[in-house]
């Protein structure tokens, strides 16, 4: 595709008003660098903000790094702009900056749409409309696709440890982005998920930072491969079906010196009072959620990667540290809002904005919320005093079951309610259920040393809990590694321990978890009504002697439903009975003891029969055997 006419990257005052305002939506199309033709020359249009610096040039290869060579011109705005021609695409650049205090120091494109690979850190030119996307058919299905009353089941991956490939020149090496469409994307398709969701991508310097302290915010890391190739991805999954979510992090930016931090001599994106512009613990700065500029830069960036790599979905990282000003800080550690309370005002009002800028301009696009607290309807609209946020992790319900998990099955009766409290709140939000990347690191173990007994008992009370898990109103999400139980904890610097699978134990698991996902998806009373009541109905809550669990799914249609049983203890349960609503032979879909998936193979022979004796409320109910450690789910055929 030939570059953009000038006018298209030109600033108008328009512009500059809506930037000032915080307003505007597509900086990247106006700041940045972009090639573009001016006076009839080809070559690059540059536009970066710096208000308080004294001088701003380009340095790059073309012109020896000398700052002297190509200097910019200022504006009433602080926005800066120069056309240098003949430079074309792959330029390596940065911007020079000159304080109004000091000697100046170079700084990587903020807006820059590519960056060299680590340790380096200049951006890159990049056209990212050369590109020929195939993926017509589910951009515009994409709201059809990604509805609140269709199947959710989210594949949370880190790219630089699903997988390592073995190579003659380099030893082993990173995936490319184009090999991860050859490889994870039948995997993932293989496994029944619906969506990839990929921890962050924007570039950043330090591996150990797994993508959370980016630097350049609008370029895909270039530890996988090109702008392009990232496409190719994407393009591909959408093609097979299968949405992307993409980790987003507005929360925080490190102090690297080539990012954003003192950009143009002052604290530009962050806040000069370190009691609201540092985060303690992570040894990052927070963006100024009040400065209108850095509004723009934000809301843009968000819909920067729906609009230019079509993704499907913003998980938005660390939303608690955003709304407490008081976040992990002891008293006079931080500073009140002007009403004297906590909240970070400039926060919420960011994170409202972003979401109704998203679901405005891209309907059907889903924003996450990772959101630990209590805060009242994350996922609720603005105009009803909401965050907006189309979804949120249910970080309590991820606390108080793994908590479950962890206990001997023998004391498990006395925790009875870690497993019921999720139901008391389950349809305050629209939640996902998280087993995430979080939950499997910093010593916290692999998920299946997480689970009590001996060998055979951590397996089967992992698929009981898969089984459990899959069964609770909230879309799912699982992290790389555990659909087959891996025993080490992850570590982003390594690949997954796939040789596990050699064994039959954690083939089980893996088994298991595709079918799951198929049933899942099969079965319309298991997502048709995730957020409403009307969904869920319990047949026995209160069995905490047997630590037994048993409820109904119910679809928008309240004669398709599916029973779900969960057993958490090791004992065979003959002549259990549940009490059920309609009579019938109940066809047992689903039983996570099954010899295919390393249980014992106790269950129900195929199914049941009602008998007409009433239990539970219920005029009929099923004389079941309940499986040691395990879940099974039954459905009357409709």
């Amino acid at each position: 595709m030939a570059p953009k006419k000038s006018e298209s990257v030109l600033i108008s005052d328009f512009d500059k008003y809506l930037i000032g305002q915080g307003t505007h939506e597509r900086t990247y199309e106006k700041l940045g660098a972009h090639l573009t033709e001016l006076d009839g020359k080809q070559g690059v249009h540059f536009a970066v903000w710096a208000p308080n610096a004294r001088q701003v040039s380009i340095v790059g290869d073309f012109n020896d790094w000398q700052p002297d060579r190509h200097t910019m011109m200022p504006s009433d705005s602080g926005i800066w702009t120069a056309f240098i021609p003949e430079l074309g695409e792959y330029t390596v650049y940065k911007y020079h900056i000159v304080p109004q205090s000091g000697d100046g120091f170079d700084k990587a494109d903020p807006y820059g749409f590519g960056m060299e690979q680590r340790p380096k850190t200049a951006s890159v030119v990049i056209n990212l409309d050369r590109y020929q996307w195939g993926d017509s058919d589910w951009v515009s299905n994409r709201s059809q696709y990604q509805a609140f009353d269709k199947p959710i089941a989210i594949y949370e991956v880190h790219l630089g440890s699903w997988r390592r490939q073995a190579d003659e020149q380099w030893g082993i090496r990173y995936l490319t982005y184009r090999e991860f469409a050859d490889q994870l994307i039948p995997y993932v398709l293989e496994m029944g998920y619906t969506h990839i969701e990929l921890m962050p991508v924007a570039e950043y310097p330090f591996d150990a930072s797994w993508g959370y302290q980016v630097l350049g915010f609008f370029a895909p890391t270039s530890r996988f491969g090109t702008p392009e190739d990232f496409m190719y991805f994407v393009d591909k999954c959408h093609q097979n079906k299968i949405g992307v979510i993409l980790d987003w992090v507005p929360a925080h930016f490190p102090k690297d010196g080539a990012g954003l931090n003192y950009f143009d001599g002052t604290h530009l994106y962050s806040h000069s009072d370190p009691r609201k512009g540092e985060h303690q613990d992570w040894g990052t700065l927070i963006f100024n959620y009040d400065r209108h500029e850095v509004r723009s830069f934000l809301i843009s960036n968000a819909l920067f990667w729906i609009d230019k790599y079509h993704i499907d979905g913003l998980r938005v990282d660390a939303v608690a540290s955003m709304l407490y000003l008081d976040y992990s800080r002891e008293e006079g550690q931080w500073v009140p809002n002007e009403y004297g309370g906590r909240e970070n005002l400039g926060a919420i009002s960011f994170l409202r904005s972003m979401n109704e800028t998203v679901h405005v301009n891209f309907p059907g696009v889903l924003t996450v919320a990772e959101e630990s607290t209590a805060w009242p309807m994350v996922s609720r609209p603005p105009y009803m005093g909401g965050l907006g946020f189309s979804l949120k992790w249910n970080m309590g319900w991820m606390h108080d079951t793994l908590s479950y998990m962890s206990k001997e099955s023998i004391h498990r009766k006395y925790h009875h309610n870690d497993l019921t409290f999720s139901l008391l709140y389950a349809f305050n939000e629209n939640f996902v259920l998280p087993l995430s990347h979080d939950e499997v690191v910093h010593g916290k173990g692999s998920i299946i040393n997480k689970m009590a007994g001996d060998e055979w008992q951590k397996f089967a009370n992992l698929r009981a809990f898969y089984g459990y898990l899959w069964g609770h109103p909230g879309k799912k999400l699982l992290f790389m590694g555990n659909e087959f139980a891996q025993w080490q904890e992850w570590d982003y610097d390594t690949a997954l321990e796939w040789t596990a699978l050699s064994a039959p134990n954690h083939q089980g698991i893996q088994v298991f978890v595709k079918d799951l996902n198929r049933t899942y998806k099969n079965e319309p009373a298991m997502y048709e009504d995730d957020f409403e009541y009307t969904g869920f109905q319990w047949i026995d809550a209160n069995d905490s002697d047997n630590s037994v669990f048993s409820f109904i799914r119910f679809a928008k249609s309240s004669e398709d439903f599916v029973v779900i049983v969960s057993n958490f203890t090791p004992v065979v349960r003959q002549g259990y009975r549940i009490g059920v609503h309609k009579p019938g032979f109940y066809r047992e879909i689903l039983n996570s003891d099954s010899s295919h998936y390393w249980g014992s193979n106790v269950g129900n022979g195929g199914g049941v029969h009602t008998e007409d004796l009433a239990c539970h409320g219920r005029e009929y109910s099923l004389l079941l055997t309940l499986p040691p450690l395990s879940t099974i789910w039954l459905k009357l055929p409709t």
